[in-house]
């Protein structure tokens, strides 16, 4: 009877997890906002507080701060504005620590390292470019090392491509065939569960409506 209330018990704390994590990652699709990338960061965490021993709730709550620095972060903005990127990123960065010791060698927790030091570098692209370009470049090759099916490696990569000046070795034709490649790779894709990563496909489809 005691196995049997504890496994009852543990089916509807996973099922609670499980609907929980569901409803919030369905939400990244709709997120348009700063803040509402912090509210959705702040969900995550609360779950990974609930969750220790999981990984996921870590991971996206680190994507969600990084995702909010991104939407923070404008051309020639500083200021206040850039002190709080910073805090963002280490926040991310503690997150993702705590994700990766649950989780190891996992190429989607590498594509945030590579978004946390672009977001990093995207502070101050002239002085940090030396620091926080090898770091990205690093976690994005053995993000693929990991698993070079996984479609956000491809996205990240056309992103850096479509971003950079040509003068110095950006390209949009190229761009575009990597958000291609991308297209495929998320088509072929088969996430392990309904909450594990597949974000991404939005972004690529924006992309390619830019590049003719």
């Amino acid at each position: 009877m005691v196995f049997m209330a504890l496994t009852f018990m543990a089916n509807a704390q996973s099922e609670k997890y499980m609907k929980a994590m569901t409803d919030k990652v369905s939400a990244m699709d709709t997120i348009r906002s700063a803040q509402g990338w912090q509210g959705l960061a702040n969900a995550f965490e609360r779950i990974a507080e609930a969750e220790k021993t999981q990984w996921l709730p870590y991971y996206y709550a680190s994507l969600s701060h990084v995702m909010n620095g991104y939407m923070m972060q404008q051309p020639g903005q500083g200021g206040p504005a850039s002190t709080q990127i910073d805090l963002l990123a280490d926040k991310a960065e503690s997150l993702l620590s705590k994700a990766e010791n649950l989780e190891k060698d996992n190429a989607d927790v590498f594509c945030v390292k590579k978004m946390i030091a672009t977001l990093r570098m995207g502070v101050d692209p002239m002085t940090r470019w030396q620091t926080y370009g090898p770091k990205a470049a690093e976690a994005l090759a053995r993000a693929k090392t990991l698993d070079a099916s996984n479609p956000r490696i491809y996205l990240l990569e056309g992103q850096d491509m479509f971003y950079t000046p040509e003068q110095f070795g950006g390209s949009k034709a190229k761009a575009r065939q990597l958000f291609d490649e991308a297209q495929k790779k998320f088509e072929a894709q088969k996430p392990l569960s309904a909450i594990h990563p597949r974000w991404g496909l939005n972004q690529v489809k924006y992309f390619q409506t830019l590049i003719k």
